[in-house]
């Protein structure tokens, strides 16, 4: 497998988000069963025999024609499964590779023809693309020209290494193609490498401060919050490539928390302890500083944390102690919010939070096996293919071993997020509360820098503009990547494809609304966040000499020890 291709899965993944913790409780088997939602399916077409009638009389012929030769069925240029001769220069193979796609079409258009509502939709959509891709031709190890070619040119190794391979993957969780060797990277050696230490080490996280790469500093320190479910270091994931870095060298004081990967005794965390946590590595940020403020960069989940305590701090009236929030691929409002919105509902939750009572915790790598299945091409068949037939083993590529370094969530958390999203509590001010204060994002009046990926979809750009939208800043920018999920993170200058969208968020308006009107410019969105950022930063200055502070003594280097804790 390529490093261009490792790249293009790279866009498609990232430990689930809050949303698929429900799903990723359940046994394989019925989380590829949309049960009633299939009925609704087959009844639906049910009742139009007569368009079934007319795409099965379609199909027949058209398998007719392929057997005869005269098909010009294709596959979309994106569509690299097909890539070997073989599939166009063998015509037994020519014609099963006709064969599956005019199936895989017909099976498409009786789903539009369905006109499910948006639920069903979404769950008829997760189990339609499983049984397409996984009944591929390309996935037959005795069809894929590529694997018989592997056994030759290697006298057989090659299927010796898929079998122990497959074995391997298949003996523990998460029972899916490894996408990188275990050993391909080392954190702290080849990622996670900018140059900081440790300030500050609680039961719950380490802070790290960051060594300066300038002369003069911003005023007001940046303190990144990322996803409770994951390593921090994807925004440190490597040279070039790494958020931390940019804005170190863009003159900012960068502090980054670093969770703790909980266990069974530490299930009692929720929302109230990461939301105590995320206040105290504030209050840490300032007094090592300096700063009267500090300015929050908060991604997925710690995003949904970060805008929950600063609206606890405005109920408060500690509100000047976050002069502005920037929120990443971050889910506010989790109305039709895709495919893990829909199987939220409460009697799937309640099964989902005993699931996670029981052990204290929800194992990261069932969320990462149900994740995978969310893009089977991407993140399970191309590696299939690769893994077992061809017996290689996958290029290395940073952002999918950190994908792999999973991590627990604790069962309260679990809870509280899990019925946060049943309720889509965040939308109704007061219905959510943080440590003891009710929820109302409208209180959130200092600056936003809202970001989202047109091709995310775990958080689709528009249920995270809706989001922005929730918030009361007279001042809040939103900001569209053309990228995914995890493509809108990991974004540094220097790719001639990228580009974003930028506009202030309306009230009234809604997403399409904004897509019209919004500016759209070359290049990575980061510069321009950096360019934000250093007007809220307050004035230039010098740069420390030193990391910490008095009561903040430097504790270890970066990028810590609990990045290191399985």
């Amino acid at each position: 497998m390529t490093i261009a291709q490792n790249q293009a899965a790279a866009g498609e993944i990232a430990a689930p988000l809050d949303l698929l913790l429900v799903n990723s409780t359940k046994s394989f088997a019925s989380r590829m069963t949309p049960d009633a939602a299939m009925a609704r399916f087959g009844l639906s077409l049910a009742k139009q025999p007569g368009t079934v009638a007319e795409r099965g009389v379609g199909l027949v012929k058209e398998l007719g024609d392929i057997v005869a030769g005269r098909s010009d069925r294709a596959p979309a240029r994106s569509d690299k499964r097909f890539a070997d001769p073989a599939w166009t220069q063998n015509p037994v193979l020519h014609r099963i590779e006709q064969a599956y796609l005019a199936a895989a079409d017909t099976a498409e258009k009786l789903y539009g023809d369905a006109e499910l509502d948006w639920k069903d939709a979404e769950k008829v959509r997760f189990a339609l693309d499983n049984l397409i891709e996984g009944l591929a031709p390309t996935n037959n190890i005795l069809v894929n020209p590529l694997g018989w070619k592997a056994i030759i040119d290697t006298g057989g190794a090659s299927a010796v290494r898929g079998v122990k391979a497959f074995v391997r993957d298949m003996s523990s969780k998460p029972r899916v193609p490894v996408m990188v060797e275990p050993d391909a990277f080392e954190v702290g050696e080849t990622v996670a490498v900018t140059k900081g230490t440790v300030v500050l080490k609680t039961r719950m996280f380490e802070l790290i401060q960051y060594a300066p790469q300038t002369e003069k500093v911003s005023e007001v320190p940046l303190l990144m919050i990322p996803p409770v479910i994951n390593k921090y270091y994807i925004l440190d994931i490597a040279p070039d490539r790494s958020m931390i870095e940019h804005y170190v060298q863009g003159g900012q004081q960068v502090f980054a928390i670093s969770w703790r990967n909980p266990k069974a005794r530490h299930r009692d965390w929720g929302f109230d302890e990461y939301g105590q946590a995320i206040i105290e590595a504030i209050d840490a940020t300032r007094t090592i500083t300096g700063a009267n403020s500090t300015n929050i960069f908060g991604t997925c989940s710690g995003g949904i944390l970060a805008a929950m305590v600063l609206s606890h701090l405005s109920a408060i009236g500690e509100g000047d102690k976050v002069s502005s929030l920037t929120l990443a691929v971050t889910v506010l409002d989790q109305n039709q919010a895709g495919f893990a919105s829909s199987l939220t509902s409460e009697r799937a939750a309640e099964a989902a939070i005993r699931e996670s009572s029981k052990k204290g915790y929800l194992d990261g790598r069932a969320m990462a096996e149900m994740f995978a299945w969310l893009r089977p091409t991407d993140l399970v068949w191309r590696y299939w293919v690769n893994n077992y037939i061809q017996g290689r083993s996958p290029a290395a590529f940073d952002v999918l071993f950190w994908n792999a370094d999973t991590t627990r969530m604790t069962a309260e958390l679990h809870k509280d997020m899990v019925m946060m999203g049943v309720g889509n509590d965040l939308v109704t001010p007061g219905k959510a509360t943080m440590l003891g204060t009710p929820v109302d994002l409208g209180t959130i009046e200092c600056d936003t820098y809202v970001i989202g990926g047109i091709a995310d979809h775990i958080c689709p750009w528009q249920a995270t503009y809706r989001s922005a939208a929730l918030l009361g800043s007279k001042n809040n920018r939103y900001v569209l990547s053309t990228s995914g999920h995890i493509a809108s993170l990991v974004n540094p200058p220097g790719n001639p494809k990228a580009s974003f969208r930028t506009a202030q968020v309306s009230q009234e308006g809604d997403a399409d609304t904004w897509l019209k009107t919004a500016e759209k410019k070359a290049g990575s969105w980061w510069p321009d966040h950096l360019t934000w950022l250093g007007e809220h930063g307050g004035t230039e200055l010098d740069a420390p000499t030193a990391l910490g502070a008095a009561g903040f003594e430097p504790l270890a280097p970066a990028p810590g020890t609990y990045v290191h804790e399985s």
